[in-house]
């Protein structure tokens, strides 16, 4: 684990996201919120918070950080099937969020995937990336948008 002892604590701030594409009936029950295991949506969120809280636990050498912050959006495009989630991770101290951001965002689209799968064992979890980072010495990243 490296030593950030020496740096000064920051607002810190990381954006990741992810999709998950699936078949249009499996979309639909997830939109309409009419599937049998309830809200995919909702517990997707809650995963998805989760996963930031215990990301230390699952990276090895990921330092356990307070979070202040982890907001999570869903957004559905019904032409393609598909959900994207957004999560923003939020720190005051002195390392990144975005092994946080990026695991929520991962553990999010694995809960959709888990809750779906009866119905659908094809769904897809891609473009799980880093969009954003604010804080610390390296400043403010963004991902180059096309």
């Amino acid at each position: 684990m490296v030593d950030v002892g020496g740096k000064a604590e920051t607002h810190r701030v990381a954006r990741a996201e992810g999709t998950i594409t699936m078949l249009p009936a499996t979309f639909d029950l997830i939109a309409s919120g009419s599937h049998k295991k309830g809200d995919v949506l909702g517990v997707a969120r809650l995963a998805a918070i989760g996963g930031a809280k215990r990301c230390a636990d699952l990276i090895p050498l990921a330092h356990p950080i307070p979070l202040t912050k982890v907001a999570v959006v869903f957004t559905t495009d019904v032409a393609t099937s598909t959900v994207r989630l957004e999560v923003t991770a939020e720190t005051v101290g002195r390392t990144g969020v975005e092994m946080e951001a990026l695991t929520a965002a991962s553990v999010g689209l694995l809960t959709i995937y888990d809750m779906c799968k009866a119905v659908d064992r094809g769904m897809v979890i891609s473009a799980i990336r880093l969009l954003e980072k604010l804080g610390g010495k390296s400043g403010h990243w963004k991902v180059a948008q096309p």
